[in-house]
């Protein structure tokens, strides 16, 4: 790799530190960098994709695991690889973000010594009065909750065409198995191996004892209603940044999405021994 795209995030301490150097490093070593813009956020971009040179062969993300994943959703399509160093605290998709440790991953990058990875996107629409009101994708999950209101959810859940029930709790998560290790593994839902290919429907502290997430698979398609009966507000949010606020009789489809985010392994650590020193030795 000789062409890098580096997006940083400005709140995360020590950010322009570590951009300075990351740059100093690549241009001593004859390759391309170039430093994104911050955009506003919140429903919109983050990076400008049309400020991301076409032959960008490597977006480097600086910040955390959001970072990382807001930059996948804003590039979507382009199909860039893309890989983060840690800034933040715990995090599964960066990389560490010592010093040393970087100048040996951007070795790694710039000596070709890399695996890359398809994580699997999911794609949800929102419907009112059978009509799209918005679309959007997310790496992570697509959450349905209650938006600021203390009472319970009604939720009719579809799969396939088919009902399967109706659950009571503060909310649901449809999770990727990427997205298996935030909300969802809080939630109580199971960790999955992050290139796997299926989707994880786990509800939010369900007033029932029998509520138990359901593991799908990824050709499946889900639908979530919210009944006519609802009391309250509720919301649906995107990787936890594009939020839709849902109205009574409003519903949501949700499938595996056509883009894939595609992220760079550099070590040939397992799953399994990343999980453990992460959840175990930390």
């Amino acid at each position: 790799m000789k062409k890098f795209y580096i997006v940083a995030n400005p709140d995360k301490e020590n950010t322009k530190n570590m951009q300075a150097a990351i740059e100093k490093y690549l241009k001593a070593h004859d390759a391309g960098v170039s430093v994104g813009k911050s955009v506003s956020g919140h429903g919109n971009p983050y990076t400008d994709p049309e400020e991301v040179p076409a032959d960008t062969e490597c977006v480097i993300t600086l910040g955390g695991d959001g970072t990382l994943i807001q930059a996948a959703r804003d590039l979507a399509g382009r199909k860039f690889p893309m890989i983060g160093i840690n800034l933040g605290g715990l995090g599964y998709l960066t990389q560490t973000g010592r010093e040393g440790d970087v100048k040996e991953l951007l070795d790694a990058l710039l000596e070709d010594c890399y695996e890359l990875q398809e994580r699997m996107m999911l794609k949800g629409c929102v419907y009112r009065n059978a009509r799209p009101v918005k679309e959007s994708i997310a790496l992570n999950d697509i959450v349905l909750t209650r938006d600021g209101d203390p009472r319970v959810l009604k939720l009719k859940l579809y799969v396939d065409g088919q009902f399967l029930n109706e659950f009571s709790a503060d909310g649901m998560i449809v999770a990727t198995p990427t997205g298996s290790t935030a909300y969802n593994l809080s939630a109580g839902g199971p960790i999955a191996q992050p290139d796997g290919q299926l989707m994880i429907l786990t509800p939010i502290c369900p007033h029932t004892l029998t509520s138990r997430t359901i593991v799908f698979g990824a050709d499946s398609r889900i639908r979530i209603e919210i009944p006519a009966t609802n009391r309250g507000s509720q919301v649906a949010a995107f990787d936890g940044d594009t939020l839709v606020r849902l109205e009574n009789g409003d519903y949501i489809e949700i499938a595996k999405a056509e883009t894939v985010t595609r992220v760079v392994k550099l070590d040939h650590r397992s799953f399994l021994d990343i999980l453990k020193m992460k959840m175990y030795d930390a």
